[in-house]
């Protein structure tokens, strides 16, 4: 097997560089990388305590004719046709015989150990801390840009490696009606809602959060969607257990929007793992055919959007267990309001 993507080679070996190969066969295990990442490949396989040959090549070419002499001999090798592009898999196809893999890697990540679930609830907690200390800002009259550098400033500052993503700061009522916003120079103002998707980065694992808030006094239609989106992710969080399917847990969520005559306000998908990927699978959606696992930590994140109305999302991220789910955020949710301190 050949591998080429960033993430499963530093799930694998624990090497972080942006270039890398790695060779999995019978009788060999082989990291590939250029001599920008020579002595921390050999670092981090010394971490990860791997018994791996570590080849260091300087140029392209020479990568490429490692990567070629590495792998060449089996009758077939498994190479990731997913992260490939047409180009590089032509390449290889020329030098020995390749199948895709088929998502070998993804699936072996997809269920998460101690360490890793230490690392995101890290995550998970760096991101609540920091939104209590930020929110207060939106009632200053602050651009969207601002409060999301503040967010990720303040990540930072609070033991984060960076933000998992780009921040999401969407206001007002034709922003916040946008689910994946790009963060701008509108400022933030009275009876705006707000949706704020914030997480934290420790150690290459990601968490993944959003709270929506409202600026002033809420008024009785944003009560009333607010109160609508809550009960949809209250029920979305109750379905969550292994072994149930991921489609019956966007269901779920979306049978709470229906009774209340507001489904066609819901224009995503329930939730999505986290990993070293912010997204990965499970997915849960209508058409999703994956089942829960215990080790699982996926999102819940039902929303409502609408033009003129703005909108508003709750998402939680949780580890499955086997009777149900344990949250790693934990941000209070009871209203759109000012966020009181997280709550166990």
């Amino acid at each position: 097997m050949l591998l080429s993507h960033g993430t499963n080679i530093r799930w694998l070996t624990g090497f972080g560089g942006s270039l890398g190969w790695v060779v999995i066969g019978p009788d060999r295990f082989a990291l590939i990388t250029d001599g920008r990442y020579g002595e921390r490949a050999a670092a981090d396989l010394a971490e990860s305590r791997l018994d791996a040959e570590l080849i260091v090549r300087t140029s392209r070419p020479e990568l490429a004719e490692a990567v070629t002499a590495t792998a060449s001999g089996p009758a077939s090798v498994l190479a990731e046709a997913e992260h490939l592009s047409h180009a590089a898999w032509g390449d290889l196809a020329e030098q020995f015989p390749i199948e895709p893999a088929g998502g070998v890697v993804e699936s072996l990540r997809r269920v998460k150990d101690a360490g890793e679930l230490a690392r995101m609830t890290l995550a998970a907690d760096i991101a609540d801390r920091t939104l209590v200390e930020v929110a207060p800002m939106l009632d200053h009259r602050p651009t969207e840009a601002d409060v999301r550098t503040e967010l990720e400033y303040r990540m930072r500052r609070n033991g984060a490696d960076g933000p998992s993503y780009d921040t999401i700061v969407a206001s007002g009522p034709q922003n916040a009606a946008r689910p994946h916003h790009n963060t701008g120079d509108r400022t933030i103002g009275e009876g705006d809602t707000v949706i704020i998707d914030v997480g934290a980065l420790v150690d290459g694992y990601h968490s993944d959060m959003t709270r929506t808030f409202v600026v002033g006094a809420a008024d009785a239609r944003q009560n009333e969607i607010y109160d609508v989106v809550r009960d949809a992710q209250a029920a979305g969080l109750s379905a969550v257990r292994s072994g149930v399917a991921a489609a019956d847990v966007d269901a779920a969520c979306r049978a709470v929007f229906r009774h209340a005559g507001l489904e066609d306000w819901f224009i995503h998908g329930t939730g999505h793992g986290v990993g070293l990927d912010i997204h990965e699978d499970p997915f849960s959606s209508p058409v999703s055919t994956a089942e829960l696992l215990v080790g699982d930590v996926v999102t819940v994140e039902p929303g409502l959007y609408r033009d003129g109305f703005g909108g508003v999302r709750i998402e939680d991220l949780v580890a499955v267990t086997a009777t149900g789910c344990e949250l790693l955020t934990h941000l209070s949710k009871d209203a759109p309001c000012l966020p009181s301190l997280p709550t166990t």
